[in-house]
C-alpha cells in the first residue's frame, strides 16, 4: 500500500505508546575495543564516531544498514529493503575498501566486498558501532583502506526475554525473539529473528533469517566467551546487477561465524588470543525460473588464529600481534583457489608533555602466498588542550589486495583480470574534537592520494566488456562536521545530532566515460537526527538525509519513529521516506516509496 505523508504522519500520532527509559550514554566512559591499545574515546586520536545503545533505540531504524545511512561519511548503498543487499562505503572508498567486525573479529570477505554487510548483526543485540575513518591498514591490515566497522555486542541480558512483532507496507512482518539469562558460572544471549515481505515492485520480495548465540563460559576464573551467528536470506534481484527487461534475478546467501576469544590480564600485560571461522554463501540466478540459463554459486571459508597484547611501561604503552588465516573458495566461476595470510602489527604511544601530548606510530607488515610481502606504516598524534577539547592528525599508508572477483570473474558483461595489482594510497588527516555530557562535535579534513586503485574499464564507449585494470592515479580530499546536543524539556532527555561530509573524488589522467569508478560518489552528504520527549510514556524521533551525488542526482528523505511503552509493553510505529522522495542509491534499482511499519515489543524482566 502506498501512503501519503499526511496520513503516515497521523498515524504515528494515533497510536499510543510506552517511552523507555533513554539514559545518556557519556562517550568519557566508552572504551574503543576495536584497537590493540585500549583508550577512552576522548584519548583516541583519530576520527571515531560511536553509535551507542540510546543511538540505536533513537534511530528509527530497523537494521543496521539503514542505521548507518545516518552517519555523516558512511555511505551504504542499498538494494531494497531490510538490508537483503547492501554495500558500505566510507569518505568515497569502494565497497572493497572498508572493514567490517563483529567484536573484533575481521569480517572480509575474499569473494567480494558486495557480501560485507551479509554479516551485520539484529540491531536488538547490538550494544555499540565502532566507526573508525580514514586509513586503518596499520591497526587491522587489509580491507581497512578507507576505515573499519566494528560492531559489540551485548555481554548480558541479565535473565530477561523479549519478543517483538512488526507488520506493515509491502506485507512485511518482522518476529524476533531475544532471551538472555546470567547462570551461576556463565552467561548466555540467544536471538532467532525472520524478516518477510512481498516487496515494494516487481521480484522484490525476500525472506531473512538471523540467529545468534553468545555464550560466555567460566566467568569465575578465565572466562571465555563464543560468539555463533547465522543469516541466510533469499530474495529477488530485480536489476540489481542489469537492466535486461528479459532478466528475473534471484540471490541467496549464507553467512556464518563461530569465534573463541579468552583475555589474559597483568599488571602491565594484557593478551587476547582468539580463534574463529566464518563462511559466506552465494547463489546467483540471472533468470530466477530457469537457473540452467546463467548460475553463480560461491562459497567461501575463511579460518583464523590472531593474538593481540598490549604491554604498559615507564615508556608508554606498546600493542603487538599477529593474524594467521587461510582461505578457500569453490566456485563454479571463480575456480576452486586458497590463500594463506599473515599480519604481523606493532605500535607503541609516547605520553609527553604532562601526558598532553600523545603520539602512537605503527606499522603492518603482511604477506600472502599470491601478493608476497607488504609493508604499510602509520602515525598519530594529538594534543589535549583540555579535558574537553583536543587536536589530532594522522598519516599513513593504506591497501588492499584484489578480491578473487577482481581477479576471475567473467561474465557478458564483466571480465576479470589475473595480472591485478594491490591498491596502495597514502593518506592524510588533521582534525578537532569537543567532547562534554551536553555537547560533542568534530571537525576533520582529509586527503588520499591512491595509486593502482582497481576499476574496471573498457576500451571505447560503444564495447559492452568491462575489464578490471590498475588506475594510475586518484585524489580524494574533503572534509566533514559531526555534532550532538543533549539538553532537557520538562526533565526529559532531549538530543538533536547533525552530521555533514563533502567529497571530492577526481581520477586523474582517467576518462571518466569509460571507467565505472567514482560515478556514484557521496559528493554531500548531511544528516539530522532529533530525538525528543514530552510526555513520560512518549519519544519520537525524526530523521533526515540529503544527498548529492557526483552524477548530479539529488534526494532529500525523511524518516520518523514513535515509541510508546506500557509497563512491559512497547508499541512504535516506523515511517521511512515519509515525502515518498523518488530516488536511487545503486545501479538501476529504485528504493521503496513512502511506507510504515508497526510494531509491538514485549520485554519480560
Amino acid at each position: 500500500m502506498k501512503l501519503t505523508p499526511l496520513f503516515i504522519l497521523l498515524a504515528l500520532f494515533a497510536i499510543t505508546v510506552q517511552a523507555q527509559d533513554l539514559k545518556q550514554q557519556e562517550l568519557d566512559s566508552v572504551v574503543i575495543t576495536s584497537t590493540r591499545i585500549d583508550l577512552p574515546f576522548k584519548a583516541h586520536s583519530r576520527t571515531i564516531t560511536v553509535i551507542s545503545s540510546s543511538d540505536i533505540k533513537n534511530s528509527a531504524a530497523t537494521n543496521v544498514s539503514d542505521l548507518l545511512q545516518q552517519v555523516a561519511g558512511v555511505d551504504i548503498r542499498r538494494r531494497g529493503t531490510a538490508g537483503s543487499q547492501a554495500d558500505l562505503y566510507i569518505r568515497g572508498g569502494g565497497f572493497d575498501q572498508t572493514l567490517l567486525l563483529i567484536d573484533g573479529i575481521k569480517m572480509d570477505d575474499a569473494q567480494t566486498g558486495h557480501h560485507t554487510m551479509n554479516a551485520a548483526l539484529p540491531i536488538e543485540v547490538i550494544e555499540r558501532i565502532e566507526i573508525i575513518k580514514g586509513p586503518a591498514a596499520r591497526v587491522f591490515g587489509q580491507n581497512a583502506f578507507t576505515g573499519a566497522i566494528n560492531i559489540v555486542t551485548k555481554t548480558s541480558l541479565k535473565n530477561t526475554v523479549s519478543a517483538n512483532l512488526e507488520t506493515g507496507s509491502f506485507n512485511q512482518l518482522n518476529g524476533s525473539i531475544t532471551v538472555g539469562t546470567e547462570l551461576e558460572n556463565s552467561s548466555h544471549i540467544i536471538h532467532v529473528g525472520k524478516m518477510t515481505s512481498e516487496g515494494y515492485r516487481n521480484n522484490s520480495d525476500y525472506d531473512n533469517s538471523n540467529y545468534l548465540l553468545k555464550s560466555t563460559f567460566n566467568k569465575n576464573a578465565q572466562a571465555i566467551e563464543m560468539i555463533a551467528t547465522f543469516s541466510d536470506r533469499k530474495f529477488g534481484a530485480e536489476n540489481f546487477y542489469t537492466t535486461n527487461p528479459t532478466f528475473n534475478e534471484y540471490e541467496e546467501t549464507k553467512n556464518s561465524l563461530i569465534g573463541f576469544t579468552t583475555t589474559f590480564n597483568t599488571e602491565k600485560f594484557k593478551i587476547k588470543p582468539r580463534v574463529y571461522w566464518k563462511r559466506n554463501e552465494d547463489l546467483f540466478l540471472l533468470r530466477r525460473e530457469d537457473p540452467s540459463f546463467f548460475r553463480n554459486l560461491h562459497i567461501t571459508d575463511k579460518m583464523g588464529a590472531e593474538v593481540n597484547a598490549s604491554y604498559t611501561s615507564d615508556a608508554g604503552v606498546t600493542g603487538f600481534g599477529v593474524d594467521i588465516s587461510k582461505i578457500y573458495i569453490r566456485s563454479n566461476n571463480l575456480g576452486n583457489r586458497n590463500r594463506f595470510m599473515t599480519n604481523l602489527f606493532l605500535e607503541h604511544q609516547f605520553k609527553l608533555l604532562d601526558n598532553k601530548l600523545d603520539i602512537t606510530p605503527g606499522v603492518a607488515v603482511t604477506y600472502f602466498s599470491d601478493f608476497k610481502f607488504h609493508a604499510f606504516p602509520g602515525l598519530d598524534i594529538g594534543y589535549t588542550i583540555n579535558n574537553d577539547l583536543k587536536i589530532y592528525g594522522n598519516i599513513g599508508y593504506t591497501y588492499r589486495i584484489p578480491t578473487y572477483t577482481d581477479l576471475y570473474y567473467n561474465d557478458f558483461r564483466t571480465a576479470g583480470n589475473s595480472d591485478l595489482k594491490p591498491e596502495e594510497a597514502f593518506a592524510q588527516e588533521i582534525g578537532i574534537k569537543y567532547n562534554t555530557n551536553k555537547f560533542s562535535g568534530t571537525v576533520a579534513f582529509f586527503n588520499r592520494d591512491a595509486k593502482n586503485l582497481i576499476d574496471y574499464l573498457r576500451p571505447n564507449t560503444t564495447e559492452t566488456i568491462y575489464t578490471a585494470a590498475n588506475i594510475t592515479e586518484v585524489n580524494t580530499k574533503g572534509f566533514e562536521v559531526d555534532a550532538s546536543y543533549n539538553f532537557k524539556i520538562n526533565d526529559f532527555n532531549q538530543s538533536l545530532a547533525i552530521g555533514y561530509t563533502f567529497l571530492d573524488d577526481n581520477i586523474l589522467d582517467q576518462n571518466k566515460e569509460l571507467s565505472r569508478y567514482s560515478l556514484n560518489t557521496l559528493k554531500h552528504h548531511y544528516t539530522t537526527r532529533l530525538s525528543t520527549q514530552i510526555f513520560k510514556n512518549i519519544r519520537q524521533n525524526i530523521v533526515y538525509k540529503h544527498a548529492e551525488r557526483t552524477t548530479g542526482q539529488s534526494y532529500n528523505v525523511w524518516d520518523a519513529s514513535l515509541v510508546y511503552t506500557l509497563k512491559q509493553l512497547a508499541f512504535t510505529a516506523t515511517a521511512s521516506n515519509i515525502f515518498d522522495a523518488d530516488y536511487i542509491e545503486t545501479g538501476f534499482t529504485p528504493m521503496p516509496p513512502s511506507n510504515v511499519l508497526f510494531g509491538l515489543r514485549y520485554n519480560f524482566n
